[in-house]
């Protein structure tokens, strides 16, 4: 799920003051319209698409644009209670207001969450379920179950 609509390529260490995207989405740094880094911005939007899928509904809301903008600058991120310990110590890494304090995204990936989730995904493969050791073994299975069907 992703729009490019407004995308960009910028180097990293090149800061903008470029004001778009949708409102929802939007760092505190893009709505304060200050120069900012793109990639901890970007951070900040996967952080509100996972809160979204989550949570069903976006972390911070106004009856307006400029109460939304407020919010996303000012109030602290409230996590529903059903969402697991783990998982919230993850939003509240992304969500910080300082983008220098957010993580990178080697770092999401490091993330003990991160890591718990991607070893559950792994047991759950079907690869695991064939008992396969490795990718290369799957591939392998994958290329001899195909030249059967052919």
């Amino acid at each position: 799920m992703i729009d490019f609509g407004f995308s960009t390529c910028i180097p990293h260490e090149r800061k903008v003051k470029i004001f778009c995207g949708t409102p929802s989405y939007m760092a505190p740094e893009i709505v304060s319209k200050i120069e900012y880094s793109g990639p901890p911005a970007d951070i900040w939007a996967l952080g509100v698409l996972l809160f979204a899928l989550l949570c069903g509904k976006f972390p911070f809301k106004g009856q307006n644009d400029k109460e939304l903008y407020s919010h996303i600058c000012t109030k602290e991120l409230q996590v529903p209670e059903h969402v697991s310990s783990g998982a919230k110590k993850f939003l509240l890494k992304i969500f910080q207001k300082d983008p220098d304090r957010r993580p990178s995204a080697k770092e999401i990936l490091r993330d003990p969450w991160i890591d718990m989730t991607n070893q559950e995904l792994e047991m759950m493969s079907p690869r695991h379920a064939h008992g396969f050791a490795n990718n290369s073994d799957l591939i392998n299975y994958e290329r001899v179950s195909q030249s059967n069907l052919n």
